[in-house]
């Protein structure tokens, strides 16, 4: 009995030991290990390109020098009609004002109708007839055009409306009926400066501008 006891006490005194060491172990062994990638470890990541920033489209050359006002009526003239493109718009402008030019000189009133309004041909016509009645006659040639700069712009509703500036060297002779000179030169050559107006209903089928106002620059 008494051997009982002992062994029983043994046991228990190694029991408590095995304990103290087993358990203590599994405790340690339970608590979190860090890992490789927690967040003392953690590398802070490849970081992410910032957003591009948005390159603004080149100005065009035929708006250098034009006022905010103005361009941001061209820009609506262009949303309004697919069709419009500026740089084509000042060529035809350029062929237009030779042409309104030579067609006046020449009293060609055929023309005239073409590329004016009804007020402006009207004001050609009666120019050509009052030269006519006095028998005069007009020799002039337009020896170049220096420059075409956009003056002014507006859509009022579906009416577009651009007013440009031409600057040109022209030489003009006017003779009475005798065939006397009495205005103008062929040997000199003057600047003129005219801004010329064109309009155009953007819902029209018809893709031509008109000349519908003229002034001196």
């Amino acid at each position: 009995m008494l051997e009982i006891v002992i062994l029983a006490m043994v046991a228990a005194f190694l029991g408590l030991r095995l304990y103290s060491v087993l358990g203590r172990r599994a405790e340690q062994e339970e608590e979190a290990v860090p890992q490789r990638f927690d967040a003392e470890d953690k590398p802070a990541g490849i970081p992410r390109p910032a957003p591009a920033t948005p390159v603004a489209a080149p100005r065009p050359a035929e708006l250098e020098g034009v006022m905010p006002a103005v361009e941001r009526a061209l820009r609506d003239i262009a949303a309004a009609d697919s069709k419009f493109n500026l740089s084509q718009f000042l060529e035809g402008a350029r062929g237009a004002y030779r042409m309104v030019l030579e067609a006046y000189w020449n009293a060609d009133r055929e023309t005239l109708r073409e590329l004016c309004d009804d007020d402006v041909y009207a004001g050609f016509i009666g120019a050509i007839d009052a030269r006519e009645t006095a028998g005069e006659t007009l020799v002039s040639s337009l020896i170049r055009i220096e420059e075409v700069r956009i003056h002014s712009a507006s859509l009022d509703g579906k009416m577009a409306r651009i007013a440009l500036l031409f600057v040109a060297d022209v030489s003009a002779v006017t003779r009475d009926k005798d065939g006397t000179v009495i205005a103008g030169s062929l040997d000199d050559a003057i600047e003129s400066r005219d801004v010329w107006t064109f309009s155009r209903n953007i819902a029209s089928r018809d893709p031509n501008w008109l000349l519908d106002e003229t002034d001196e620059g």
